[in-house]
């Protein structure tokens, strides 16, 4: 179990189960949402996730269709996206959890929009657009 919050600690979840490796992307508009060069997310199972505070807390913003990024409404801190395309699936901020996770990146998507002064390093795989299904 790994438990996580928000900026703020009004927003606070846990995780059951193991969690999946990182998968970074670097495409414009993550860029944009998280204000930084990239977004590190877990991609989980809707039902690995429980908040046990603060779920009145959360807004969504549909950034592009079907897709919601979902943030505190109070410190603004980015907690995850879903796909309706992905009704199941969670993109979980992995910022957000508490003590070391036990995982690394294991893919680096959209490289070919990442921003000019990001370095990206490691041997995970690179893909210039979105990482193959």
């Amino acid at each position: 179990m790994q438990t996580g919050s928000c900026l703020c600690g009004g927003v606070r979840l846990e995780v059951s189960g193991g969690l999946p490796d990182i998968q970074a992307c670097y495409c414009g508009s993550c860029r944009k949402a998280q204000g930084s060069a990239f977004v590190a997310v877990l991609p989980v199972a809707k039902t690995d996730v429980r908040f046990t505070a603060g779920e009145d807390l959360l807004a969504a913003f549909e950034s592009s269709p079907g897709k919601h990024r979902v943030f505190c409404r109070v410190c603004g801190a980015p907690i995850l996206s879903r796909a309706a395309a992905l009704p199941d699936r969670l993109r979980l901020r992995a910022g957000l959890l508490d003590g070391p996770l036990g995982v690394r990146i294991a893919s680096h998507a959209f490289v070919a929009e990442a921003a000019d002064w990001c370095v990206i390093d490691g041997d995970a795989p690179r893909y210039p657009g979105p990482r193959p299904a």
